[in-house]
């Protein structure tokens, strides 16, 4: 008897854990699911005015590294107060405005509609696949963690030099490492959330868009290069 009353509040403790790991994953897929509403309507915008032609291509990168880096740093410092979700659905709207050059380049394709339904689906995909295997592998996936953080630093790296190469083939290699990496992020991103490693649900969500949006972008540049019809 004495036993078994012991074991209640392991139990009850051990309820409670599941049930925060399934509310801090719920509150990721549906903030994820939001943030892509102020993203599309960021990329309107962007391809309406045509903001991104306004300036050259280098500081395009430019506004884009510091705008990213600043919301990035400011999603973080304030991610347990309610300034977070806020912070993060203005990120979302700047990232698609900042996409909006990408979009109008391959929307100028006469296939150019269908190739962004084609990198939207390819990712939906990868999304979901990723998604489905981090609720069944049992394995700790931390350590990927770090040499998939190592390959994305290098990944930056190279695309920034690459900006001033301009070289094609490196691009190409680049872009398909991008989807790579990106969508081995998402596995890793949710099955911290589904272990409870990651406790914040603002951001799990950040992680897990920022793959998302790279994986995106990155098909939809190779679908542009290979696919299109001029």
């Amino acid at each position: 008897m004495e036993n078994r009353v012991q074991s209640y509040p392991i139990g009850a403790a051990g309820g409670a854990a599941v049930a925060e790991r399934n509310r801090v994953l719920r509150n990721t897929y549906w903030l994820l699911a939001l943030s892509m509403v102020p993203t599309v309507l960021g990329a309107w915008v962007g391809l309406a005015t045509g903001i991104n032609t306004l300036f050259s291509p280098g500081i395009g990168l430019i506004v884009f590294l510091v705008g990213a880096f600043g919301f990035m740093f400011a999603i973080e410092k304030n991610k347990n107060s309610a300034a977070g979700v806020p912070l993060l659905l203005a990120f979302t709207f700047f990232m698609g405005v900042m996409l909006s050059r990408l979009l109008g380049f391959v929307l100028g394709m006469g296939n150019g509609a269908s190739l962004v339904m084609m990198a939207f689906a390819g990712t939906g995909a990868i999304f979901l696949g990723m998604a489905s295997l981090s609720s069944v592998i049992k394995r700790d996936l931390t350590n990927m963690g770090k040499f998939l953080f190592i390959g994305m630093i290098m990944l930056l790296v190279a695309m920034i030099a690459n900006f001033f190469i301009q070289s094609g083939p490196l691009m190409i290699t680049l872009s398909v490492l991008a989807i790579g990496i990106f969508s081995l992020f998402i596995l890793h991103d949710l099955k911290r959330v589904q272990d409870g490693l990651e406790t914040n649900y603002i951001t799990a969500t950040l992680g897990v868009y920022l793959s998302i949006y790279n994986v995106f972008s990155n098909l939809l540049a190779l679908f542009g290069i290979f696919g299109g019809d001029d």
